[in-house]
């Protein structure tokens, strides 16, 4: 099979480059973000140009090979890579546009959150979307997206204004509101099933000041503290964002202000004295620095699982539970994390795009994060049985970008059984046979 897809791929005399094993640079560009995913692809097409897409797309479906897409290569559980099969790494494709008068941007497929940030921060505009600047736009965008702007601009996909995309059979389509508005619909949260996003077309909007709390608390002050911040969350303005996590020494508290510089103390104070006096305050980081503070924590060739979910409110049960097991977390660096939704991501109704969860309060993380591969069983056993008590049975739904695990499954329980079985006619339409499958996957409708 590897033979014909090399076949295949020199028929379609590609402008970017092709590795195969022997290539000095191979093993360089075969390494994913998270070091878990280990894997040995047949050939990697590091594209250059749309026609380059359509010759890996070609090649990848004629020989009958796994194609895995490569945007940033930040798929936690792995799934932009593959052994034996086709790796398309888009990272050439970075090229960025600015309207600044129409307020639009226009994003290369292959770029990164740091890429679209220190293009149009520096301008005054932002597109809310993440919080690791190498993670990658595409795979964030077309899960819906989520970051320190979602309070006050909704998520990463409610800036989408269209983008193209290369299709199963090799046809360059552009999608947007107007044109195919159910591809449109589909790919604001439904993953890379329906084809490869060559190009993005988003909305920016204007940033303002930012200013910037953090806080720690000790351990021993966590229940009192999260339930303090439970009461206080119910009166805190979109222009505040916040994220809590729970290491093995601390609980700590960053909140994000983008509004007036007259509002901010007023907002931010209060959560300096949640449990006693916290440990901080104020601080001048501009909101590049936000963007990048955790780039090293989450950096490339470590290991990783995540599990998510949602909470309608700040879930007080789960309190007890998350303490007991951040005590026996396997390594120092696992976490438990809770990023505040709300605001603006509830301004767009839940049918209006594939992404599930609109009403939803919080989204939980649980993370551990390690390096030496003999922790691999305990680390993963350890945030899947913590996952399992923070699940909030209120809500229906998931974000599928951040689950460590992959299948079906995953994608029924994200989406629910109406905007699955909606989702799997337009896969049916568009990729009738599969070939973009790994991912989260939808199974194209009988």
């Amino acid at each position: 099979m590897s033979s014909l897809l090399l076949r295949e791929i020199a028929v379609g005399q590609l402008d970017g480059e092709l590795l195969t094993p022997t290539h000095s640079n191979y093993d360089q560009y075969r390494r994913v973000w998270n070091g878990i995913a280990d894997k040995r692809p047949a050939a990697i097409v590091r594209a250059r140009t749309v026609r380059d897409v359509q010759v890996a797309v070609h090649a990848a479906a004629a020989s009958g090979s796994l194609l895995a897409v490569r945007g940033g290569g930040h798929s936690i559980p792995g799934l932009s890579t593959c052994d034996d099969g086709l790796v398309l790494d888009l990272s050439h494709m970075r090229a960025i546009k600015m309207d600044e008068n129409e307020r639009i941007a226009e994003i290369g497929g292959g770029c990164l959150l740091g890429d679209l940030d220190r293009a149009i921060v520096p301008r005054g505009f932002v597109v809310p979307a993440g919080v690791i600047s190498h993670t990658g736009v595409a795979g964030l965008t077309l899960g819906g997206g989520m970051g320190w702007a979602s309070r006050k601009y909704g998520l990463t996909i409610d800036s989408l204004l269209g983008a193209e995309i290369v299709t199963a059979n090799g046809d360059v389509v552009w999608t947007d509101a107007e044109s195919d508005p159910e591809l449109f619909w589909g790919i604001r949260g439904g993953g890379g099933n329906f084809g490869v996003v060559t190009r993005f077309l988003f909305r920016m909007h204007n940033l303002g000041p930012i200013a910037v709390g953090r806080w720690t608390y000790p351990l021993a002050n966590a229940v009192d503290g999260l339930r303090r911040l439970s009461d206080l969350s119910h009166t805190l303005p979109r222009d505040l964002t916040l994220n809590f996590t729970l290491s093995g020494s601390e609980l700590s508290i960053t909140a994000v202000w983008l509004g007036d510089r007259e509002g901010a103390e007023r907002a931010l104070t209060p959560l300096g004295s949640l449990a006693g006096t916290g440990h901080g305050g104020m601080t001048a980081m501009t909101f590049l620095d936000l963007q990048s503070r955790n780039d090293e924590l989450f950096a490339w060739l470590r290991r990783y699982y995540v599990k998510g979910g949602f909470w309608r409110d700040m879930n007080e049960a789960a309190i007890p539970h998350m303490l007991r097991q951040i005590a026996v977390a396997p390594t120092d660096d696992c976490e438990i994390s809770v990023l505040m939704l709300g605001g603006a991501v509830c301004d767009v109704a839940e049918e209006a795009t594939a992404y599930s969860g609109r009403d939803a309060g919080y989204y939980w993380l649980t993370e551990p994060v390690w390096d030496d591969p003999s922790d691999d069983p305990s680390c993963i056993d350890w945030g899947r049985q913590t996952a399992r008590d923070l699940v909030d049975p209120s809500m229906e739904g998931n974000y599928v970008n951040e689950q460590g695990d992959a299948g079906s499954e995953i994608a029924v329980q994200a989406y629910g059984a109406s905007k699955y079985q909606r989702l799997a006619r337009l896969k049916q339409r568009l990729d009738s046979g599969n070939l973009f499958r790994l991912n989260q996957n939808i199974s194209p409708a009988a």
